[in-house]
């Protein structure tokens, strides 16, 4: 029992792999443009404030007890994932990561702000799932970019 391998090595790489539906171009437009809103919000509304140091984001980091450097290095997060989260093979991994940091601020806003704004990170969560979820193929490509950057 043999097998024909050259039929296998000449199809071309961008076919759909068995079992892989393709998404429709109308699914993809609407995923990229949800992309571009949750980076906007990201950036603007919520990094900005932090990595500036605007009153009321100190005053809700002091609140917390963990200092200014807190304050910093999420808004640096939410920027860092608000960048990535326009790159392609970066979409996936960005929205994954963030979902991790609404997470965080979900718990946070539970236990020190006795969940007055809890919902709003669940809210962000949400599409941050079906990012992730639906540009999940490019981690793959990102993952033998690294490993290969590696070697």
């Amino acid at each position: 029992m043999t097998t024909d391998i050259t039929t296998t090595a000449t199809a071309p790489a961008s076919a759909p792999k068995a079992g892989v539906k393709k998404m429709s171009r109308r699914a993809d437009i609407s995923v990229r443009v949800l992309q571009i809103l949750l980076a906007l919000a990201f950036a603007i509304p919520s990094a900005s404030p932090k990595l500036v140091g605007h009153s009321s984001a100190a005053e809700s980091f002091d609140k917390i007890g963990w200092g200014d450097w807190l304050m910093y290095t999420v808004g640096a997060l939410e920027l860092a994932g608000a960048v990535a989260l326009v790159i392609p093979i970066l979409s996936s991994a960005s929205a994954a990561a963030l979902t991790g940091l609404m997470f965080g601020a979900f718990v946070t806003q539970m236990t020190v702000f006795d969940g007055q704004y809890a919902l709003t990170p669940l809210l962000f969560a949400v599409p941050l799932v079906l990012i992730a979820w639906t540009r999940r193929h490019h981690n793959k490509e990102l993952l033998a970019l690294v490993l290969r950057r590696r070697v």
